[in-house]
């Protein structure tokens, strides 16, 4: 029998209740029974299953049963040496990476567009960035990953930094030349840091980009949830044989909960097995229906679905074909108004627009003929609705001026202005469209013509905005000078 047919916590989950154990612990719906709501709302299976740690369901917090035994597994499935299950969503796998290896004033090395997880970890625990741009593809006005000149420059300059953080592969599909960037940070004596939330399929599926553990990489923030099918929020931390894992759990469980939940382990026990098993086939499918739908796209004017002929050997050193990411501004369409249009028009919820591209995730669970849906209202849309693209923004990126730490930032004395007449001031919050997640503007940066522009823009095209104090987004906090 191969080991990875097992499912540990789902089992033991199964076992518990043909016990008819009788419980005087929480949680205190107690298997439903207490609750006939919430069992007619998600089922009598998915409550019974809503269980508390035990002896013979083993405890998240320090486990030696079975919750060890699939963490195990987990870490055989994912080549690691370790693997923690996350309970809280992949932005707590980002900061536990960061806090595992950064206290205040640390320099870490990174990309300007990470995502708000990796800001807010420097606003906790105080580490200083040193950001280096990713480079921009000009006709699609996208970031694109680090250049290993630029990770070079960096770790030259700043001998003294613990890290280097890389995201891998980014929303748009695009990967960095990750196994020369970890040589670079381990010869500098620095750990190499992943940001892998949209990777779980680069583990299992065949001629995709080069997954994190194999690149050598210390440690690996994957959300299974998002392309590898366990429950939403959760995720795995994974680490390489340089890592002190106990170390590691001592800081994850500074913010882990104690009260774990075991439907997301139990997702994540059974998506872990599904994977190994089957996974192979799974994603060839999914490249599969993607490359199809990268080709219809571009047959549709005004749209183009980018893939591999944007690889250039180091900003793209590879390109994840899963992706489905599709400019949209030469129709003059911003990508939130494609975003909009789908779901308003044509019941249809993609993952998210931009200013200038959509993403339309596709996996396991799509079939022929939602990829047929989608083609189609895509050409209705250049029918209806394309225009002139003139006046529109040509680019996501923009170039930070960082004036102090993103800690001193958030924590400094602060004042209201509005975000017209801010510009020259230090920003002392976030802002960021959501999804996908990547500040516009961060804490500790000043604020430029260019950015208040990009925000103004961006609000006027109907991107949620987030990230303020002012739920309005009219007003900024910024560092009173």
């Amino acid at each position: 029998m191969n080991r990875q047919d097992k499912t540990p916590i789902y089992d033991a989950l199964h076992q518990y209740i043909d016990n008819r154990i009788v419980s005087f612990d929480v949680p205190g719906h107690k298997q439903g029974k207490g609750h006939k709501a919430l069992v007619d709302a998600f089922g009598q299976k998915c409550i019974s299953m809503d269980l508390n740690s035990s002896k013979p369901l083993d405890n998240l917090t320090h486990p030696t049963g079975v919750i060890r035994e699939a963490e195990i597994l987990a870490a055989e499935a994912f080549r690691a040496s370790q693997a923690f299950f996350i309970t809280n969503g992949t932005t707590a796998a980002v900061q536990n990476m960061i806090f595992s290896c950064c206290r205040q004033n640390d320099k870490i090395i990174m990309p300007r567009n990470v995502h708000k997880s990796v800001i807010n970890a420097m606003v906790i625990c105080g580490a200083a960035p040193v950001y280096v741009n990713p480079g921009i593809e000009p006709e699609l006005g996208i970031s694109l990953g680090m250049s290993v000149n630029d990770v070079k420059k960096a770790v030259s300059e700043n001998s003294d930094a613990k890290a280097i953080f890389v995201n891998n592969p980014t929303y748009y599909g695009v990967c960095s030349d990750l196994r020369e960037i970890v040589k670079i940070a381990h010869d500098a004596g620095m750990l190499a840091l992943i940001d892998e939330a949209h990777g779980t399929h680069l583990y299992f599926g065949e001629d995709l980009p080069l997954s994190a553990m194999d690149a050598g990489a210390d440690m690996s923030a994957v959300s299974i949830h998002k392309t590898g099918g366990s429950l939403t929020q959760s995720s795995m931390l994974l680490l390489g044989p340089a890592v002190d894992a106990e170390a590691v759990r001592q800081i994850i469980n500074l913010t882990q909960t104690t009260s774990g939940s075991y439907l997301l382990m139990a997702s994540l026990d059974i998506a872990r097995k599904n994977l190994c098993l089957h996974g192979k086939e799974i994603f060839e499918r999914v490249c599969s229906l993607s490359e199809y739908a990268r080709k219809e796209v571009n047959r549709i004017p005004g749209f183009r679905a980018f893939g591999k002929e944007i690889i250039n050997g180091d900003t793209v050193f590879d390109f994840d074909r899963t992706k489905l990411s599709i400019h949209t501004r030469a129709m003059g369409l911003a990508g939130i108004e494609v975003y909009d249009i789908l779901r308003d028009e044509f019941g249809i919820q993609i993952e998210f627009g931009d200013i200038g591209n959509v993403l339309a995730i596709i996996s396991v669970g799509d079939r022929e003929l939602e990829i047929e849906r989608l083609l189609g209202a895509l050409s209705e849309i250049q029918r209806r609705f394309s225009r002139d693209p003139m006046n529109m923004l040509d680019h996501e990126y923009i170039d930070p001026q960082v004036a102090m730490t993103p800690q001193q930032a958030f924590h400094a004395k602060k004042i209201s202005v509005p975000i017209r007449e801010s510009l020259g001031m230090i920003s002392a919050e976030l802002v960021m469209a959501y999804p996908p997640g990547i500040p516009i503007l961060a804490p500790g940066e000043r604020l430029t013509s260019e950015i208040i522009d990009y925000i103004r823009y961006a609000k006027e095209k109907g991107c949620v905005m987030t990230g303020t104090k002012d739920m309005e987004m009219n007003n900024i906090e910024t560092v009173e000078e």
